[in-house]
């Protein structure tokens, strides 16, 4: 059984427990944060709380973590694009179509299964669905993640994370031209009230998010973006893109798929068609990542190419289409 303490800061006094966790503690899922939670795991003053205790400011909080159980999942030989690794993590560039972790009924053909044939250990922080998993990609975002093999390299990655010092920077295809050459997004994230699989911009309940973009290129209907977070929420980038009128291209679930078409130009029509053709996913890659190692110290930053399918829709949209 391993625990650490959360000090509640001024902002979240008087927040229900969970949303205070989730909102500090980055390396934990808001589901592992209630499971948890209800299995008595989670202290205030000492003792065992709901979800929804209301915290109070300087409030320690007590999580413990349990002892990971045997994850039931099979190692498989998927293979890996590895950037760096030593004894105690991973940084991996995943393509795009790979799942990062199992959920529900998919058991198999994850990130996840492929680092436990490539690894002897990873940490089991984030419960045994998601060892060693410290931050996600969706399934169609391709670029660099980062691996954790140790629970103390898993706590040193997350910090850095919660304290927004490491770097995740994207490049992403958008639809039309931000107003400012650069400029942040910042709207709280929730879950969508007109459907829950995805996420949304909402007034009330979300967690706050903020996304800084600069556009690199514009051919007439797109932007080339290189994007920044500050916060790592689900779908973030895609949310606050469609959000302020620039999904990410190819994104059917926000608003930039082929239907999007309809509101361009009629000069750019064909030309936005075929390079959706092309696309054949929503056109988003971490391609550059900075933390500072949590045992050596010593500071890393990689860099991640643009997969082939975004190098040919890039080259589409520079040849003036």
């Amino acid at each position: 059984m391993r625990q650490f303490e959360v000090t509640v800061l001024p902002e979240h006094a008087g927040c229900r427990l969970d949303r205070m966790l989730a909102a500090v503690c980055e390396a934990l899922s808001r589901s592992r944060i209630q499971a948890l939670i209800a299995s008595g795991e989670v202290l205030a003053r000492g003792e065992r709380v709901r979800s929804s205790y209301r915290v109070s400011d300087g409030e320690e909080i007590v999580v413990r973590l349990p002892d990971p159980e045997p994850a039931g999942l099979d190692p498989e030989d998927i293979p890996l694009d590895v950037f760096f690794e030593d004894g105690h993590l991973l940084v991996v560039n995943k393509p795009a179509g790979l799942v990062v972790h199992p959920t529900g009924r998919m058991r198999s053909g994850t990130l996840v299964n492929g680092l436990l044939a490539h690894c002897d250990g990873l940490s089991g922080i984030n419960g045994v669905l998601r060892p060693g998993i410290v931050h996600r990609l969706d399934r169609e975002t391709s670029g660099l993640l980062m691996v954790a093999k140790d629970d103390a390299a898993h706590r040193g990655l997350a910090a850095q994370l919660e304290a927004r010092t490491a770097m995740r920077r994207y490049t992403g295809f958008a639809w039309g031209q931000p107003q400012s050459q650069r400029g942040r997004i910042e709207a709280a994230i929730g879950r969508s009230p007109a459907d829950r699989r995805r996420m949304a911009v909402v007034d009330t309940g979300g967690r706050f998010a903020a996304t800084r973009y600069e556009v690199k290129a514009f051919n007439g209907f797109a932007s080339t973006l290189e994007l920044s977070l500050e916060t790592g929420r689900t779908h973030q980038i895609r949310v606050h893109l469609a959000h302020v009128g620039h999904p990410i291209f190819g994104d059917s679930a926000y608003g930039g798929g082929a239907k999007r078409i309809r509101g361009i130009s009629p000069t750019f029509r064909i030309a936005a068609g075929a390079a959706l053709n092309l696309a054949n996913r929503q056109m988003l890659h971490a391609g550059s990542l900075g933390f500072v190692h949590p045992v050596t110290g010593k500071a890393l930053e990689f860099h991640a190419e643009l997969p082939e399918d975004m190098r040919r829709v890039r080259d589409l949209l520079s040849s003036g289409c």
